[in-house]
């Protein structure tokens, strides 16, 4: 009789937590980058940033990017981009490519120097990046509220006395929002 203990110390059958990992399927990688535009150049890079957009998708691996531009009127020159990739793999080879190379090479001088900045997103701000199936608006609105209200009430419970003189209810839908302000990151 063989057992899957002395075939595992020969090597030649993985344990079951090891098939898992082995077929479990990538999840796509969602990437959030900003860049402060140098005076005056704000068109101009927008423009380069399009046609990158547009090359960008070539790449095999690049499930989709977002330019996001500061609000008509406002004094910012800091753009977004929310970049989605299909893995780890994919992303990396994208940030070694030279069309990325390219990209970077026309807008350094269109750029502040060093006010570039990247960072992942995680948990429920990349699933509503997510390209596959993302959920519909109202879905989120709703997680994103169940999520905070319930945690906003126990909070105005726990810390009520300076609420006492009004609704509990209105007190809590006060406190949700600076909460949903925070949980966003701004």
């Amino acid at each position: 009789m063989i057992d899957a203990e002395s075939l595992n110390a020969g090597g030649s059958i993985p344990s079951a937590p090891q098939l898992c990992v082995a077929f479990r399927p990538a999840m796509p990688i969602h990437i959030a980058i900003t860049r402060r535009v140098r005076p005056g150049c704000e068109a101009e890079f927008q423009q380069a940033l399009r046609e990158f957009f547009q090359g960008s998708f070539a790449h095999g691996g690049v499930l989709g990017a977002t330019m996001i531009v500061p609000p008509p009127g406002s004094d910012s020159r800091e753009f977004g981009i929310l970049r989605t990739f299909a893995d780890e793999k994919e992303r990396d080879a994208f940030y070694a490519s030279p069309i990325f190379k390219a990209c970077e090479n026309k807008c350094e001088p269109l750029t502040e120097s060093g006010s570039w900045s990247q960072r992942p997103l995680h948990g429920l701000e990349a699933w509503f990046r997510s390209p596959h199936n993302p959920p519909p608006k109202w879905k989120m609105a709703f997680a994103t509220f169940l999520g905070v209200f319930p945690l906003a009430m126990i909070l105005n419970l726990t810390l009520g006395p300076p609420f006492a003189n009004g609704r509990l209810s209105r007190a809590t839908l006060s406190s949700t929002l600076p909460l949903l302000r925070y949980w966003r990151g701004s």
